[in-house]
């Protein structure tokens, strides 16, 4: 069925707006058509409100980036009353489609019984996780819902920039590279702590590589669920002269008891900044997620963090 702004096809597209005089024309907003698949976003760990209230930012975020998106939470580890679960959120947006095309049908419309797919899931997780895309993936099998199941947020240049702004609000970088003044508390080497094993440590040195880029200081990449591998890196970092260590979560926060996080900065004698949490490079890639896996794939650029 087709629509005065295009192709009813579930896909992004732009409304047309009157044309703006001069050479510099202000670029048509995005919005989301009626009829668009889901984002899902897949919140792993323990269900809590802190959690409930993570998730609810990021999916802000993205609407805020894409209005008119459909964008719903569903829980890893819910327990379908305060959290509902992956699937039963999936199952909801399928029975949700089907019965706008009834009514449509019932009120005599022409329109065409929905195809593709209802949701899109995007996993909240910075990096790969075997175990937690594990579970993912079968909650998307279970719940016998037509939908895809995107890549993990990482590695990108805007988590590199995230990392940045989380070490400089805990005083252990520069805010600005580019002035030429000192932090006391700055750290000249930084662990970058992710979980999901070695796969996950490879994955998270490319954005420890443009982290390091941007701090002109060593980045090494370590897991949290690796029994020794931080304090391992610890050493590495000081044998080669980093003698003021910072632990830099790469994880949004769900995924694993911040107190795992805390201890391994105790045990490698250095200071820690927050995780990712919020920060809304986290809801912009979601959304790019989202947006590569209906064939758009708007780009996001970092900026500098001032």
């Amino acid at each position: 069925m087709s629509s005065p702004t295009g192709p009813a096809s579930g896909l992004p597209v732009r409304m047309p707006r009157p044309r703006q005089p001069g050479r510099h024309r202000r670029p048509e907003p995005l919005v989301a058509p009626e009829g668009a698949p889901a984002l899902v976003l897949a919140v792993p760990g323990v269900p809590s409100a802190a959690t409930r209230s993570l998730a609810e930012e990021v999916v802000s975020i993205a609407r805020s980036e894409l209005p008119g998106l459909d964008a719903r939470i569903g829980f890893v580890d819910g327990d379908d009353a305060e959290f509902p679960t992956l699937r039963a959120v999936l199952t909801r947006a399928a029975e949700e489609r089907t019965a706008r095309f009834e009514q449509a049908v019932a009120a005599g419309l022409q329109v065409k019984e929905p195809d593709g797919p209802v949701a899109v899931v995007v996993p909240l997780l910075a990096g790969p996780d075997s175990a937690l895309l594990r579970q993912i993936r079968q909650s998307v099998m279970d719940s016998r819902v037509a939908a895809d199941l995107t890549d993990v947020l990482g590695p990108h240049p805007l988590l590199a920039e995230a990392l940045h702004v989380r070490l400089s609000e805990a005083g252990l970088a520069r805010a600005d590279r580019a002035r030429l003044f000192t932090v006391a508390t700055a750290a000249d080497g930084i662990i970058l702590a992710s979980v999901g094993g070695e796969e996950a440590v490879q994955a998270a040195g490319i954005t420890g590589m443009l982290l390091a880029a941007r701090l002109a200081v060593p980045v090494m990449a370590a897991a949290l669920d690796q029994e020794g591998s931080i304090s391992s890196v610890a050493e590495q970092l000081r044998a080669s002269g980093s003698q003021q260590l910072a632990l830099a979560p790469y994880l949004v926060g769900p995924e694993i008891d911040p107190a795992l996080s805390a201890a391994a900065a105790e045990e490698a004698g250095c200071a820690m900044a927050e995780p990712l949490g919020a920060y809304p490079a986290i809801g912009k890639l979601a959304l790019a997620k989202y947006t590569t896996a209906l064939g758009i794939a708007p780009q996001p650029q970092g900026t500098p963090v001032r």
